[in-house]
């Protein structure tokens, strides 16, 4: 027999209590909306918690399809690129510098801009040390860039190349500046989404990897280039170190660039086959 209760608690008293969004009041609860990817759900739950801070961000699975080959990496002008919509997660900038990372002073500006990337970064990278053998470490050189710089570095590279090359179309040049620096609608280091790093061993001294960080593809003879062919086994070995360590990290490398490495931005997403980027242009406050 049920229970008398049942008799005087109907559907319509059911009903007439329900609320919809009824949350408890002085904002202690949040409401995750119900078309939030998985990975945009973690990233949002670690950084309104502060655990983002606490423990690395497991990295994503990475498909096959990163473009790293010297011969055909894909290009930041390539048009898919730019076609990967931004789903802005609202991450803050964060300075490097205030968590013992080894910085170099030669993209400093006076704003201390270079130095900053998104909270998510920040934890990729201090798990990519912790993935570097003994004696050796990271050295970060540069990460966020404002936009207006982005814009006067490509505009500056592609003229170079345009008085070296007068035959070549806008778009022969658009794509050749590309493969050495970004262009500016859809730069990872104007997103806070990019970092320029390589290897030091425990004095803080710069290891071979074959060229000088930021060098042409013009200067170093290709040798920019991740998988260039023309390096030394030493030179070559360090490399890998600073590519296992920073994509099991989750970053993503840039095939004409081997300093440079992105995560969550359009060209991360793209590789990735991420229906979209959750890190897109940025201010520094």
């Amino acid at each position: 027999m049920p229970p008398p209760y049942l008799a005087q608690v109907t559907d319509n008293h059911l009903a007439s209590w329900y609320r919809e969004l009824d949350l408890l009041p002085g904002s202690l609860e949040t409401v995750i909306p119900a078309d939030s990817t998985l990975q945009d759900t973690i990233a949002r739950i670690l950084r309104e918690t502060d655990l983002a801070s606490a423990f690395p961000i497991p990295p994503p699975q990475c498909k096959p399809s990163q473009g790293d080959s010297m011969n055909s990496p894909v290009l930041m002008s390539d048009p898919r690129v730019a076609a990967i919509p931004v789903r802005e997660c609202g991450e803050p900038l964060v300075d490097v510098r205030d968590h013992s990372f080894r910085v170099d002073p030669r993209k400093h500006d006076p704003l201390g801009a270079f130095a900053h990337v998104r909270e998510g970064v920040l934890a990729r990278l201090e798990h990519a040390r912790s993935l570097l053998p003994a004696g050796t470490d990271l050295l970060f050189i540069e990460g966020y860039r404002p936009l207006a710089l982005q814009q006067h570095y490509f505009i500056e590279y592609r003229d170079e190349l345009a008085a070296a090359h007068p035959g070549w179309t806008a778009e022969q040049l658009h794509q050749a500046a590309s493969r050495y620096v970004s262009p500016p609608e859809i730069a990872p280091h104007s997103a806070g989404a990019a970092v320029d790093v390589t290897l030091v061993d425990q004095d803080g001294h710069e290891l071979d990897l074959g060229t000088r960080v930021n060098a042409s593809p013009e200067e170093s003879d290709g040798a920019c280039f991740t998988h260039a062919p023309n390096l030394s086994d030493r030179a070559r070995h360090h490399r890998t170190l600073l590519l296992n360590a920073m994509e099991n990290a989750g970053f993503t490398n840039y095939g004409t660039e081997f300093w440079h490495f992105s995560v969550a931005d359009r060209y991360d997403a793209l590789m990735r086959q991420e229906p979209h980027a959750r890190y897109g242009p940025i201010e520094l406050p």
